[in-house]
């Protein structure tokens, strides 16, 4: 656990302020509060003139209120103990909209998971193990790092009615648009266990980050975001959203419901066929439906929409609302006792709570299920955009030896960035915008799973500089993630130490398990997880991330219900048109970072247990980039494994040497030579 000392509070007064006022932005005003003033009080007592002056104490009262001071305020003022602050946006966003990241605004942290619990005295955040090295270096003093699943670190729920709470009463307060009804009702459960009090933000009271956020002239929020959305043909979809509808209707139907409520974005996107540009990344809009016996209504801002596109909706039997009669017409279902099937996890509070609990329906929404298994023109799309993109991998590639080895040069890491998505990528047809922000990594930086290089304190890469790069593209007909480590010119002034080498063949041979796993249908994915990780397992070595997260097809890069992790409680079946990640790695801190990801779609093999009937399941390749052999020990694969890796190579040479240069089309030549 990371946690800062707090100012001492015999700090002389003046010196105090003083020193308040020289603070980072994140802690400017903290000396006005240490003294009792407002604005408004620091007005009453000749504010102006002493400012004229420049007085320290006046420029301390000047000086506006952290954001953490003002979420504090807000808090005392209504009595509450705690305040916890998601990632989540409305709709339970991964990457939630920029107007909704307000995890991010209050902490700094900027990874894609954790919350922040804020009380009178503590600031502190969880976060998993993909991000621990990343949230270290960003949070503030002001803040305490709670490592999730590492020894002595209590979960948040535990640190609230243990640690917190010990020996009185608590009231811990939530927004409830932004965390879902399972994890609220959870919580309410665990805290009033303990004697303790779950307070839900009245529907008129602002969040108490926004106040702050609203009120920042130097990180103004962003507003909402207006831009139109398109349509999504049914050449790329594969099905209407009429057909999609029928299918939904009879599950609905079968759960014994009346109607059933869409809360993500992805799966909203997927009914309706169309896509927007609401948040960096992902082709998502923001929006809401509900889907009954005889309707389907969309619940966006009118001014999204084209007309043509509303009218191709109306053509498929969706009728379109504004997003703000979202609630009011959840409430009028509830209001007419119609019974509503809202998914608990996949719903934020506020909507699952406007229907009574004895109409509601719990399970899996449908969509989350239809949506994950791909149809053969889906299918299609994901597989010919992954061949366009592993055509600029390869250019990239290419460029970079040239670059270190031809030219003698050193490459920033954001300068890879650069030439990868900026211009390799977006010369693609197709090409929307990357699928994630691109991680290159290199050296002791490829070991921070989710980095992000910055100009002023980014590295190179030179000959021997073993480096790590995790990219994706978003396409009109397909998603992709690929992760590829390389080295690039070593040679005996410019080694590669011989243990990374045998890791990286250990990472590699985890991977190859996973693509070439057969299982019987029915078959969770945590039942695989294993085989990524048996022969670091044996060499004493492990990595504190999942081994695969479903992909969306020209939608979000990570979506469920299904995985391969240890998370032995999602037994969600890996079922055929399923698309997965397949990424073992290996993270040293300060030393190096290896991670080996190919898309692969789950597929049915032709084989049937004559014991079981049941079908076998295997794992087709999407992505088509070739693997580093500088860092493979060769003497370390079984024949199988080699011939694994030489049979993926020739299989990669054949399908994209036909798009590529002379230069680069040698360049893949030696590239996928036999091991």
């Amino acid at each position: 656990m990371l946690r800062f000392a707090a100012r001492r509070a015999a700090r002389p007064l003046a010196r105090r302020a003083l020193s308040s006022a020289r603070a980072a932005p994140q802690d400017r005003g903290s000396g006005a509060a240490a003294l009792g003033l407002s604005l408004g009080v620091a007005g009453a007592i000749g504010y102006h003139e002493l400012n004229r002056k420049q007085s320290p104490l006046a420029l301390a009262a000047a000086a506006p209120e952290a954001p953490l001071a003002t979420v504090r305020r807000e808090l005392e003022a209504q009595g509450y103990d705690a305040f916890l602050v998601p990632t989540d946006d409305p709709h339970l966003s991964e990457y939630p909209p920029t107007r909704y990241a307000r995890r991010e605004y209050i902490s700094g942290f900027t990874g894609s998971a954790g919350v922040a619990v804020i009380t009178p005295a503590e600031a502190l955040l969880w976060t998993d193990g993909r991000y621990h090295q990343q949230a270290a270096s960003e949070l503030s003093s002001d803040w305490t790092l709670m490592k999730s699943g590492q020894p002595g670190v209590p979960a948040l729920q535990d640190w609230l009615t243990k640690s917190l709470g010990a020996g009185r009463k608590l009231r811990v307060a939530i927004d409830a648009t932004v965390h879902s009804g399972s994890f609220a009702e959870g919580l309410r459960r665990k805290l009033e266990a303990a004697g303790h009090e779950l307070v839900v933000l009245p529907p008129d009271a602002r969040n108490p980050v926004d106040v702050a956020w609203d009120a920042d002239q130097e990180k103004p929020r962003p507003p909402v975001g207006l831009k139109p959305v398109r349509e999504h043909p049914a050449a790329f979809a594969g099905k209407t959203t009429a057909e999609k509808l029928v299918e939904l209707r009879g599950a609905i139907a079968d759960k014994g419901a009346d109607a059933l409520v869409v809360a993500m974005l992805d799966e909203v996107m997927w009914l309706c066929n169309v896509r927007g540009a609401d948040v960096a990344y992902n082709p998502v809009a923001v929006s809401y439906a509900i889907v009954t016996g005889d309707d389907a209504m969309l619940f966006m801002r009118g001014e999204k929409l084209p007309e043509d596109l509303r009218k191709e909706l109306t053509a498929n039997g969706v009728t379109v609302r504004d997003y703000d009669d979202f609630l009011p017409t959840l409430r009028g279902l509830g209001d007419a006792g119609k019974k509503v099937w809202i998914d608990g996890d996949r719903t934020n509070y506020a909507a699952a709570v406007a229907v009574p609990a004895a109409q509601r329906v719990s399970g899996m929404n449908p969509v989350t299920l239809l949506k994950s298994i791909k149809n053969p023109q889906e299918l299609k799309g994901m597989y010919d955009s992954h061949v366009r993109d592993a055509c600029a991998l390869v250019r990239f590639m290419s460029w970079i030896e040239r670059q270190v080895v031809d030219e003698g040069k050193e490459i920033t890491e954001v300068e890879l960035d650069e030439m990868l998505t900026g211009k390799l990528r977006a010369e693609l047809p197709r090409f929307i915008e990357p699928s994630f922000p691109t991680i290159a990594g290199a050296g002791p930086n490829g070991a921070i799973i989710h980095y992000r290089a910055a100009p002023e304190t980014c590295g190179s890469v030179g000959r021997g500089t073993v480096l790590l790069v995790d990219s994706g593209g978003q396409y009109l007909d397909g998603t992709t993630d690929c992760t590829r480590t390389m080295v690039f010119g070593e040679d005996e002034a410019h080694p590669v130490p011989q243990r990374i080498k045998e890791t990286f063949t250990r990472v590699l041979q985890g991977h190859i398990k996973i693509d070439r796993s057969v299982f019987p249908e029915g078959t969770p994915g945590f039942v695989l997880d294993a085989f990524a990780r048996e022969e670091l397992w044996r060499a004493g070595q492990d990595y504190a991330h999942g081994t695969g997260h479903g992909v969306g097809a020209a939608l979000n890069v990570h979506e469920g219900p299904h995985s391969i992790s240890p998370r032995f409680w999602n037994k969600q079946p890996l079922l055929a048109g399923m698309v997965v990640s397949n990424e073992p790695g290996f993270y040293e801190p300060g030393g190096f970072g290896i991670r080996i990801e190919n898309l692969i779609a789950v597929e049915e093999t032709g084989k049937t247990s004559a014991a079981t009937g049941k079908k076998f399941l295997g794992f087709k390749k999407l992505t088509q980039a070739p693997i580093c052999k500088d860092l493979i020990v060769k003497e370390n694969l079984t024949p199988a494994e080699v011939a694994w890796v030489n049979d993926y190579h020739e299989e990669i040479y054949a399908k994209l040497s036909p798009h590529l240069n002379s230069v680069d089309r040698n360049w893949l030549f030696k590239a996928c030579a036999p091991l």
